[in-house]
């Protein structure tokens, strides 16, 4: 992937008000497209943030805490424990960037044994040319609590060039239960860089639910999860990579606890000039851990490229890996 200039992009941003989001009304469907309810009906609680502004963060039951992440700093001494503690600032050059020129991210926080009757939704929509916008993002799931959170990132019509870096710290706390979906409907210039860390205490379940449908130029991510004994990660994720949409997208998981679990599973179409990349690193370090590794490639022009890299690796004799690798050609 190429190197990017981060500095080719604003960090100056309009000021937006709570008040603006009633215009979004008018084009919820395409608010709908990335998961978000506009009306906020079956939704457990809700983020909104434009470019650099927060317009909306509510919770809508008892026991689940939205807000921002600068906002929960100020509040909560106790959150620098959970700060750059799943995600280093020195990773690369993207965090480093979100640590010195951060712009908001939310904080997500479920109680002890609270259980979301309804997902809980967050949308960050950039709606100015060129801009950057750097979140960081925490979600706690305290013991025994569980939730689905539905996460939409995405461009206004008319953005043809933007740069969105997102660092997310995710913490599944003992017996808790997590699902996170993240819809991406972003545009043919926009760069895209995630960076994702989540810890998952014992009997924890974390699932990641990832979804591409539209061309974007340059996206490259790999989330990290690190269960700890009887954790239980899930990576699913389906791309259709189209016109010159270069995507480099997989996922790490350090089975550290004796009998943890974890799966990966991609589904990937590329078309026109796309290229994907499709990753997948599973490492045994505890006793009777189990690894499955599967990805799935439909190639439907000659120009399209697909690259699958699958890895296993176990540092234990009781580790029982397996993986799965199909490419299929279509029609040009």
């Amino acid at each position: 992937m190429p190197k990017i200039d981060l500095e080719k992009y604003s960090m100056k941003s309009e000021e937006h008000e709570p008040s603006e989001l009633s215009q979004f009304k008018e084009n919820r469907d395409d608010l709908s497209a990335v998961g978000y309810e506009i009306d906020e009906k079956e939704r457990s609680g809700s983020y909104f943030q434009l470019d650099h502004s927060v317009l909306s963060s509510t919770s809508g039951q008892e026991g689940i805490e939205i807000s921002t992440t600068t906002d929960a700093l100020k509040k909560y001494d106790w959150l620098r424990d959970y700060w750059w503690n799943a995600v280093s600032p020195d990773k690369d050059r993207y965090t480093k960037q979100v640590d010195l020129k951060q712009t908001q991210g939310y904080f997500i926080h479920l109680l002890p044994g609270v259980k979301a009757e309804f997902p809980v939704q967050s949308c960050l929509l950039i709606s100015q040319e060129n801009i950057a916008q750097n979140v960081h993002n925490i979600i706690i799931a305290e013991e025994g609590s569980e939730a689905h959170i539905i996460t939409g990132c995405s461009a206004s019509h008319g953005v043809n060039s933007a740069l969105h870096l997102g660092v997310s710290e995710i913490y599944v706390k003992k017996n808790a239960k997590l699902t996170s979906t993240m819809i991406h409907l972003w545009g043919p210039e926009i760069v895209v860089r995630p960076r994702t860390g989540i810890f998952i205490e014992e009997n924890g379940t974390f699932t990641s639910n990832y979804v591409c449908m539209n061309p974007v130029k340059d996206l490259q991510m790999s989330p990290t999860a690190y269960c700890d004994k009887n954790a239980r990660a899930t990576f699913q994720t389906i791309i259709y990579a189209s016109k010159d949409s270069k995507m480099d997208s997989g996922s790490n998981v350090f089975l550290k606890g004796d009998g943890s679990r974890a799966e990966i599973i991609s589904r990937v179409i590329a078309k026109d000039n796309s290229e994907v990349i499709s990753r997948g690193d599973i490492i045994g370090k505890g006793r009777n851990v189990r690894g499955h590794l599967e990805c799935r490639g439909l190639m439907l022009a000659n120009h399209a490229k697909i690259h699958a890299i699958p890895e296993l690796e176990a540092e234990t004799a009781e580790a029982d890996y397996r993986t799965k690798r199909r490419r299929r050609f279509g029609e040009g």
